[in-house]
């Protein structure tokens, strides 16, 4: 194997990614090196560039799926060559009680991989290393990009949960990029009522109608979401999920929202943003935020994706290769009709 490799990395906040050349890196204890099969690009991964979050000389790249080329010390009896894998994207030190229960996201040393850390660089690669204590071996019914978009599934998947919905419960999700359809495909999967989606773009909403919504909400022509889910349904949404994470939308999801109704943000707004409490109390709401998900989830992501019973690989498209990268992340920063752009090492 070659002693080096191609990835994409990042420069100063705001600024292009490059390709340059990087060594392959080696696997250390309880660790594995892919070979990576694919990779999907997050919104997560422009914010880091554009507020400058991470460090130059940073691997993004945290959906990822990828081929077992070596194994580190003490992983030799779960791991070979030549295993599937994707996995939680996470580097933790695999030794503290919250590793040994499982509970990954409470490591005190976890650091997110692709977020900026020299020791979890990500899949913008050719090779990427691995905890080995957070992967999952990929069924063979499921594909390396299908593979590669557990990760934001997962991310739909614990927010549903959290919300608590009940069968037949009505479902507006605010939003239609890969987590708003994640949560529209678990709100149906979970046995919601009606399922509407606000989206702009008319390409995502298509998506939204393959991936579980029974209707669509065009938020270029409709001022009210929350009026056109009435037309609709002939109710009022027991639940809204806001997955765009824009200034103003939480404000927005509280004035529609029926009295006693919950709202979920998992859209991840990185500007200040301003709501007014009143509003929301006289209406008896309850406003939760969630942030990622569990180890358990993608599990179970995973698993229902190679039973065929949820399809994360309809959010797909856009394809590229590491060369051209650079120039698919810049136009993401001002989106047509991506989705899910997925990069093919």
């Amino acid at each position: 194997m070659s002693k080096t490799m191609k990835q994409v990395i990042m420069q100063g906040p705001g600024e292009a990614l490059v390709v340059a050349e990087g060594q392959v890196p080696a696997p250390g204890k309880g660790q594995l090196l892919l070979r990576v099969r694919a990779c999907g690009i997050c919104g997560s991964d422009l914010h880091w560039v554009q507020l400058g979050l991470a460090r130059p000389g940073t691997v993004l790249g945290h959906e990822f799926s990828g081929e077992v080329v070596e194994v580190g010390e003490g992983g030799e009896a779960d791991w070979k060559p030549g295993d599937r894998v994707t996995g939680y994207p996470v580097m933790t030190c695999g030794e503290c009680p919250a590793c040994m229960a499982g509970d990954v996201k409470a490591c005190p040393k976890a650091k997110g991989l692709g977020l900026g850390s020299r020791k979890a660089q990500g899949a913008y690669a050719e090779y990427v290393v691995v905890n080995a204590n957070v992967s999952v071996k990929i069924p063979d019914t499921v594909s390396w990009e299908e593979a590669a978009c557990i990760e934001p599934f997962s991310v739909g998947l614990y927010a549903v949960k959290q919300a608590g919905i009940r069968p037949g419960q009505n479902v507006l999700v605010v939003g239609a990029g890969p987590i708003g359809l994640a949560a529209a495909s678990w709100s149906r999967f979970s046995g919601a009522g009606s399922v509407l989606v606000s989206e702009r773009s008319a390409h995502r909403m298509k998506l939204a109608l393959q991936m579980g919504a029974d209707a669509v909400i065009d938020a270029a022509t409709e001022q009210d979401a929350g009026e056109a889910f009435f037309r609709e349904t002939g109710t009022r949404p027991d639940l809204i999920i806001e997955a765009v994470g824009a200034p103003g939308l939480i404000q927005h999801c509280i004035e529609m929202a029926p009295k006693g109704g919950r709202i979920l943000v998992v859209g991840a707004c990185m500007e200040k943003d301003v709501i007014l409490p009143g509003m929301a109390i006289s209406k008896d709401l309850e406003l939760r935020f969630v942030v990622g998900y569990e180890l358990r989830d993608f599990k179970f992501a995973l698993e229902m994706t190679g039973q065929g019973r949820i399809k994360p690989g309809t959010m797909i498209t856009h394809r590229v290769f590491l060369d051209g990268l650079p120039a698919a992340f810049e136009a993401l920063k001002t989106p047509a009709d991506q989705c899910k752009v997925m990069i093919l090492p």
